[in-house]
């Protein structure tokens, strides 16, 4: 059952179709947990198709606005006044339209088998509950999707969705009805929003920084790399690490110069693939170091040479294809044909 269009809903209720039928259990659950304020309150009905839950409302002692986007379901509704109090029908679209026409402020919001037809959910009671007085309640009375067919999905909340629901209330209570989901939320919360993850993803990427230091003279520091290329100084973040921290680490661990954070710049981060794996390489300068370069890790690196960058695009032997990305990002234009990378300038 897919309603999503006026069209559809107005073909529904023109064919002279409802839906279920406000029974004596709602009722007496609406009697005892809602009642109306002592000289008479404020009801919005949301989604009220035929007006059945707007008329025992304004029976009950509240002053309806029932809310629905089909006119046919509104033309029909009309045509029968409650038994007593007031009932104002509107046509509107709750997730389009302006609420300016509404009252500024309800004792009661209620979603009688509207709820799960709603697409911006969240964002559709965050904007209506603005309205809600203060000790007033919302209304949510839906079918399970546990207790419905498979094909009849679409107008029932599951039990995540009614967490979802659920969440964003100090005080939730839930009842059978008949077979249906009676919520009544009551005293919003306003804390600031909470962050998460979604599990330990899965490895997808490499991410690193490539280190440039010229010494006084102007030269670049490159090492000697026991897989036959000249590589900066750089590596792989650790969990948690900047680009600008993880380069002043790498920098210390494989030369032994030390460096500040704030002595250091990233004007671009690259991004190209090794074997398929994406790999991110931010390109850091630092500006400012202490000591003389000395190999730290002989099992990764057998030399330590300060060059000319004049030099590098003959370099003999090759250079590693990150750090010639990073190179091009400092001095662009200096080494001819690299391969391509994603280049992304930091402002």
């Amino acid at each position: 059952m897919g309603y999503v269009t006026q069209d559809s809903w107005d073909a529904h209720y023109g064919e002279g179709r409802s839906f279920r039928p406000l029974d004596d259990i709602e009722v007496t659950l609406l009697h005892d947990l809602v009642p109306a304020p002592s000289g008479g309150g404020h009801a919005l009905d949301v989604g009220c198709g035929l007006g059945e839950l707007a008329r025992h409302l304004a029976a009950a002692g509240y002053t309806v606005d029932a809310l629905d986007h089909s006119d046919s379901a509104l033309s029909v509704a009309e045509q029968t006044p409650p038994a007593s109090g007031t009932v104002r029908f509107v046509r509107c679209d709750v997730e389009r339209d302006s609420l300016d026409g509404l009252h500024s402020s309800y004792d009661l919001i209620a979603f009688r088998l509207s709820y799960a037809f709603i697409g911006d959910r969240t964002r559709v009671l965050r904007r209506l509950r603005a309205r809600l007085s203060p000790g007033g309640a919302v209304v949510v009375i839906t079918p399970v999707a546990a207790a419905v067919p498979a094909d009849r999905r679409g107008i029932a909340l599951d039990e995540e969705e009614i967490a979802l629901l659920s969440a964003g209330w100090h005080t939730v209570e839930r009842h059978d009805a008949a077979g249906l989901a009676f919520l009544v939320l009551r005293d919003p919360a306003s804390g600031p929003v909470t962050y998460g993850a979604k599990g330990r993803p899965s490895p997808h990427a490499l991410t690193g920084a490539g280190v440039v230091v010229t010494d006084e003279a102007g030269h670049v520091l490159l090492g000697r790399s026991r897989r036959g290329l000249w590589e900066l100084p750089g590596g792989k973040n650790d969990g948690g690490e900047s680009f600008v921290e993880a380069a002043v680490r790498e920098l210390e661990e494989e030369t032994g110069l030390t460096a500040r954070a704030a002595d250091a710049r990233v004007p671009a981060i690259l991004m190209d693939a090794v074997h398929g794996m994406p790999r991110v390489t931010a390109a850091v300068r630092v500006l400012a170091f202490r000591g003389e370069p000395a190999v730290r890790e002989p099992d990764l690196i057998s030399r330590w040479e300060w060059h000319d960058r004049a030099d590098l695009p003959t370099l003999a032997d090759g250079l590693f294809t990150p750090s010639a990305h990073v190179l091009d990002v400092i001095w662009p234009g200096l080494l001819p044909g690299l391969p391509p990378v994603h280049r992304y300038p930091v402002a």
